[in-house]
């Protein structure tokens, strides 16, 4: 009798004016009452009716997509509820964070869960950035949504940044300083940086308009708030909108096999990860405190001063290149190269499924995008491992540590650095990036019908072995004998053993170097000549090893394509080069004009 009394009550609920106004039907388990549940709710109507079943698969996409809109969400909640026991002054802002933390009742665990919420946004967000391309979902026809992903993760990083200024503690001031250092560097817009307007000054700089003055203070706490809070989450907000809108519109990339309904296996699915992911960041914000050091100083400077995680490659990268190069031009390509890979790809193998992987001669590679899936990796693993170097590795005064030693602040670098003269240091870059050119089909028929069927490869071999030569020559012979006030005129051609002995810490190269000191100056020659001939023959093999698949590139994407996409692969590897050269020779710029603000 009772269930029959529930089943009359619940009818009766069901035909009230109030359920029906919220409820438009009274659905059943069919499949046109699932598609029903899917367009009459406004939160699900952004999923497609139905997709395919292989896609639903964890080992497919790991849920990557769906988490950092889930994250998003979750800062949303945290940071509301954060705003109603925060005031954005300096003279508020970090007593306000320390009584959320003591104070306030769950206002430590509230806190916790918004900052590791932030920080898990940023890897889940780059995590799903590589799954999208490993799988090939960039091709089309969702190449837009590719470009609105990009532009979603440069908003993450910088959603990320402005909120690290708001505890307003010695932490957040210093890396808010690094990141507005940056700024200043910037070209054109940049007090400090080169080919800066002649109305430029550091009252209306890039660097001004970060801050909000020429010091950190509250006009930039004011700023990063609203910029935090409002603006940038409102942009966000719109291109997540559009993100999700074209993900039903272009269809899955996996689009073979049988299809499910979205409600309830996509739903339930969702539900799942987030429930899960909702008890693993409670349980790590339990364990685990947000940090937060002593109130803001502009007076101390802690030693060292670090930016925010994501931002210690770009640190790391200052190292070896100029600021506006390492802070403004390197981050512009990546975001440029990214968004050019959809337009650029046009290889239609590898959608919908993760790469497969052949074992070759040299390790690993994959059988149908061999060249994309290597390049988009090495960059990604490059980056990681400059965050990993520049948040482990580099102590006080940002000197090298390994992570297994201790920190002294009273440690002297031992590396002596030095410029290349101009001349030699445009002599090497030219060189290099003409390692890049190929040799098009049309001109390969032409010097075969001029010199036979051997011809272009031996000119091919000769051209990258003699740009090999020239490399090496612009490197060593102004490391041995051009002018350099750190070591004396007569001993200039030790100059490299030495610098490689202080670089690498390492006694025996130290040795090596006294003995060849005191052995007299007349195995400068012999040793230049060696190591160019040497250096110089592996440089031209490695070109030699990449010249067929350059030429094939060419003859495929046409000349713009290849530009564009050799341009970044070589920017890239110089990067990796730049910091060779500055660990092992000493070597601070290939091309400096201080003028113009111009070092490379």
């Amino acid at each position: 009798m009772m269930a029959d009394e529930r089943s009359s009550l619940k009818q009766h609920v069901k035909k009230t004016k109030i359920w029906k106004s919220i409820f438009r039907h009274d659905f059943l388990d069919t499949p046109r009452t699932r598609m029903q549940r899917i367009f009459g709710n406004v939160f699900l109507h952004l999923h497609p009716v139905r997709v395919p079943k292989d896609a639903l698969r964890v080992t497919y996409t790991w849920g990557m997509g769906g988490l950092s809109f889930y994250m998003f969400l979750v800062l949303t909640v945290t940071g509301i509820l954060l705003m109603f026991y925060y005031r954005p002054t300096s003279l508020l802002a970090y007593q306000d964070i320390k009584d959320l933390s003591f104070a306030v009742t769950l206002g430590r665990l509230l806190r916790n869960m918004h900052r590791w919420a932030a920080h898990l946004m940023v890897v889940v967000v780059i995590l799903h950035m590589v799954r999208v391309f490993l799988t090939g979902a960039y091709k089309p026809p969702r190449e837009y949504n590719w470009v609105v992903g990009v532009l979603l993760l440069t908003m993450t990083l910088f959603l990320s940044y402005t909120g690290y200024l708001l505890p307003w503690d010695q932490l957040a001031l210093w890396a808010v300083t690094v990141g507005a250092q940056m700024a200043a560097n910037s070209p054109v817009l940049g007090n400090e940086g080169p080919f800066r307007l002649p109305f430029i000054t550091p009252g209306n700089d890039a660097r001004f308009a970060l801050v909000g003055g020429t010091v950190i203070g509250d006009a930039t706490l004011i700023r990063f708030y609203v910029l935090h809070c409002v603006a940038v989450p409102f942009l966000f907000s719109i291109f997540l909108c559009v993100h999700l809108w074209r993900v039903r519109k272009d269809g899955f990339s996996k689009q073979t096999g049988e299809k499910v309904d979205v409600w309830p296996h996509l739903v339930s699915r969702e539900f799942l990860a987030a429930l899960l992911s909702t008890i693993v960041l409670f349980v790590w914000s339990m364990a685990m405190q947000a940090p937060l050091e002593g109130e803001a100083n502009i007076n101390v400077t802690p030693n060292p001063s670090k930016a925010p995680w994501y931002f210690v490659g770009l640190q790391e990268l200052l190292v070896y290149f100029d600021p506006w190069i390492a802070g403004v031009v390197l981050p512009t390509l990546i975001i440029v190269g990214l968004i050019c890979i959809p337009y650029i790809d046009l290889n239609p193998k590898g959608v919908g499924s993760w790469p497969k992987m052949q074992w070759k001669r040299t390790g690993w590679w994959s059988t149908e995008r061999p060249f994309a899936v290597t390049v988009f990796m090495l960059g990604v693993v490059m980056w990681f491992a400059l965050i990993a170097i520049g948040y482990y590795c580099r102590g006080p005064n940002w000197e090298w540590y390994w992570p297994w030693e201790a920190w002294s602040h009273r440690r002297i670098s031992q590396l002596t650095l030095k410029n290349l003269p101009n001349l030699w240091g445009g002599l090497l870059l030219l060189a290099y990036f003409l390692q890049g050119v190929p040799i098009p089909a049309f001109v390969k028929e032409r010097l075969a019908a001029m010199g036979g069927p051997k011809a272009p490869g031996l000119v091919s071999a000769a051209l990258h072995v003699g740009l090999g030569l020239v490399m090496a020559a612009a490197l060593f012979i102004p490391l041995m004998y051009a002018p350099d006030p750190a070591y004396p005129a007569q001993s200039r051609w030790p100059t490299l053993l030495l610098s490689l002995g202080h670089a690498n810490n390492a006694p025996a190269m130290m040795a090596l170097s006294g003995l060849v000191e005191r052995a007299g100056p007349g195995l400068g020659l012999p040793i230049l000549a060696g190591l160019i001939g040497i250096v110089g023959a592996v440089f031209g093999l490695l070109g030699m090893q990449f010249a067929k698949f350059k030429d094939r590139l060419y003859d495929e994407v046409g000349p713009i394509k290849y530009a564009i996409v050799m341009g970044l692969l070589l920017v890239m590897m110089g990067v990796l080069g730049k910091i060779a050269l500055r660990l092992l020779f000493g070597i601070k710029y290939l091309i400096s004009v201080p003028a113009f603000s111009f070092n490379i």
